[in-house]
This record gives structure tokens, C-alpha cells and sequence, in this order.
């Protein structure tokens, strides 16, 4: 018997999750200071998740609609333990599907670019890229 597939859905706001999933991948969420904006945007952003069938939260999306046609992925984030297992996939074409529904022409996402040289950065940019997202620019941050 394969496993069920995993779904994202559009859920109430989870910060205390976001803190917990956050935590579990230090290596890209580190900085105290950036975790706290990120937990306090997850009070009140738009929160995609993917839950497991007890009902645990595996990953968390939020996502910001900018204008009509255009959105953006402000943090995404999967429980370490769960990488490439389809999660951050499932969440990711869940937003991508109810952005293009509603009319949105343009989705991004900010990571660092390729001239930082953390592998774990690399690796991030690889997954959006396998979405279809292209580089369109480096800032100095």
C-alpha cells in the first residue's frame, strides 16, 4: 500500500508552529531577530499547511498578495526531518494553483543568491528553480 500523498490547505494562522519549524532548520533560520519578524508575520499572513494524518503540522507557507496580479512566498518552511518528502512541493502548488485562480500573473520568492556560499542556500535556490522560478535579482542584504 503506497502512502497517502500529502496536501496543503489554507489554514488559520499557526506563529507557534512557525517557531517550532523554524528551530528545527537553523542552518537557513538562525537569526533570532529574523525568526521573530517571520513568527509575527505568521500571526496574521495568509498560512498554507501541510499536516500529517494526527494532525501535526509538517510545513507552513505564508504568503502575501501584493497586488491582483501578483504574490509572494514571504516563508516557507518544512520540519527538518521531513525534507524531500513532497512537502514544501505540496505547499508550493497549492499557492501557485489559488494565485493563478485568482488572477495573478507573477509569484516570487526572495532567498539569497548564488553569490552567498552556503550550500543550504544552494540547495533552496535548486528547489524554486525545479518549481520553474527564475533568478531575476541579487541584492547586497
Amino acid at each position: 500500500m503506497e502512502p497517502t500523498p500529502l496536501a496543503a490547505a489554507k489554514d488559520h494562522p499557526v506563529p507557534g508552529e512557525v517557531a517550532r519549524l523554524l528551530a528545527t532548520v537553523p542552518q537557513w533560520f538562525g537569526q533570532a531577530e529574523s525568526n521573530a519578524k517571520y513568527i509575527q508575520a505568521a500571526r496574521s499572513m495568509e498560512t498554507w499547511t501541510v499536516r500529517d494524518a494526527r494532525g501535526t503540522v509538517l510545513g507552513v507557507l505564508l504568503a502575501q498578495r501584493h497586488y491582483q496580479h501578483s504574490a509572494e512566498i514571504h516563508l516557507m518552511v518544512v520540519d527538518r526531518a521531513h525534507h524531500g518528502k513532497g512537502i514544501g512541493t505540496a505547499l508550493f502548488a497549492a499557492v501557485e494553483a489559488e494565485a493563478l485562480a485568482g488572477g495573478a500573473l507573477l509569484l516570487q520568492v526572495k532567498t539569497l543568491g548564488p553569490s552567498h556560499p552556503d550550500a543550504g542556500y544552494a540547495k533552496t535556490r535548486r528547489f524554486y528553480e525545479k518549481q520553474g522560478f527564475l533568478p531575476l535579482e541579487e541584492t547586497d542584504l
